[in-house]
């Protein structure tokens, strides 16, 4: 879409969205930060789902665009102007005629640039605003931490009194946020202090097959067992305590919260355990990548027990001046990991490729290739029978293809992976630009 032809649809949305929630009054959940959104968006949407109308943001939904859609109920036009004006018709009709409007509204507000937080709360009135993290996701664009935290930051200053913030309270940056309101603040995390934090973690297995995780919850004065047998990232576990917190401060039976979460189950490409080609097991965490993310990936296989771990790991982008040092750092936790073959992938992977060999690694055990498809014939030659199996990288890598091909039955990738509409279908996969830079 040109420049100027997308900035006239920005500002329509704008007025369609603010009109849309001026006359429904939806209580409005805002959920930011660098790792954690959606999978935090959905756990809210969950539980608030017992007591409440909702609706929440589906896909990446989740910027200037995405959110009025959501707001209105509708799908993106895309490129063509009839489906655009069903968009507007939709929207008319919502405004002539009453209707069983959504009572709460869970919307994950991607926050890429300076100045992004600031431009949707002009016009999107969060009553309850989640933070999970602040990390070096898009750092490129910020140039420090600090100005990541102050942006995100904005969804916490912009709350009313009567509003709530919800804060992770592991991340230092974002339990500082708590200064920046009066509203009612709420803490999660694994820290003692938070206002609602888990402890005694167990990890399910039975046989060779991971059953959840386990664990049990505190917060007002009580302590309750709760146990999530579609979970088998510990780093999940934030996201159900942001979804407790939410529904523990909107007054609901802790009881009816936890027996939703107990339905939690992360999003396709978020650390899902899928069955693999040839009595393969596979941790398809294919969605995106952060330093963050990836070491929390890792940490996860170093849980899950397997004869032998495989990683294939794709580029993180957006990294910055920074990319080089980020991804060398994950030699480490990769030796941690009782790794036996790493597979890079991607120009920037090759930092790593390198720090594997200078830490120990044969050139057996590690594998550079440039693109997904190369890391698909590589895997192909190089797994077996009951390997465990982990591949993660940047949205631009692709990383979904790879997964797609090691499937036990590549035909169900569109139930299990992400980026699976007809579109990305369609696309190739194409360098990254900051490749060439």
């Amino acid at each position: 879409m040109m420049p100027n032809k997308r900035k006239i649809l920005e500002k329509l949305l704008r007025s369609m969205t603010r009109a849309v929630l001026r006359k429904y009054q939806p209580l409005v959940v805002g959920i930011t930060g660098s790792v954690g959104k959606s999978s935090t968006k959905e756990a809210i949407a969950l539980v608030l789902g017992v007591s409440y109308r909702v609706r929440k943001a589906e896909g990446n939904y989740n910027n200037e665009i995405g959110i009025p859609l959501t707001v209105i109920g509708v799908e993106s036009g895309g490129s063509s102007l009839f489906r655009w004006f069903g968009v507007f018709w939709k929207w008319l009709l919502l405004m002539v005629f009453p209707a069983k409007y959504p009572e709460v509204l869970v919307l994950e507000m991607g926050i890429d640039r300076p100045g992004d937080m600031a431009f949707l709360l002009e016009f999107i009135p969060v009553k309850i605003g989640v933070v999970t993290q602040v990390s070096s996701s898009h750092i490129a664009y910020f140039g420090t931490l600090q100005n990541i935290a102050r942006e995100k930051g904005r969804i916490i200053a912009s709350l009313p009194e009567d509003g709530i913030a919800v804060l992770n309270a592991d991340d230092p940056r974002t339990l500082k946020m708590r200064d920046k309101t009066k509203a009612k603040v709420i803490t999660y995390g694994f820290e003692e202090g938070a206002d609602i934090h888990a402890d005694n973690f167990v990890f399910h297995r039975e046989a060779k097959r991971a059953e959840g995780l386990s664990f049990k919850v505190n917060f007002d004065g009580k302590t309750v067992p709760i146990r999530l047998p579609k979970v088998v990232a510990k780093h999940h576990i934030p996201a159900a305590l942001a979804a407790l917190a939410v529904g523990v401060a909107l007054k609901m039976n802790p009881f009816d919260l936890i027996e939703a979460l107990e339905q939690f189950e992360p999003l396709p490409g978020r650390l899902r355990l899928l069955p693999g080609r040839d009595n393969t097991y596979l941790l398809d965490d294919t969605y995106n990548a952060s330093p963050t993310s990836t070491r929390a990936a890792l940490q996860v296989m170093t849980e899950l027990m397997a004869p032998r771990k495989v990683a294939i790991l794709g580029d993180m982008l957006e990294l910055g001046p920074e990319s080089d040092a980020e991804h060398a750092a994950l030699s480490q936790p990769l030796r941690e990991s009782g790794v036996h073959m790493v597979i890079t992938v991607g120009e920037h992977m090759r930092a790593l490729h390198e720090q594997l060999l200078a830490d120990g690694f044969s050139r057996k055990q590690v594998l550079w290739m440039p693109d997904p498809m190369s890391a698909v014939e590589a895997a192909m030659n190089t797994v077996r029978s009951e390997d465990l199996v982990l591949i993660k990288g940047s949205q631009g890598l692709r990383m979904e293809l790879v997964t797609e091909q090691l499937l036990v039955d590549p035909r169900t990738a569109s139930t299990y992976l992400c980026r699976q509409s007809d579109a990305w279908r369609k696309k190739p996969f194409v360098a990254p630009a900051e490749w060439t830079v």
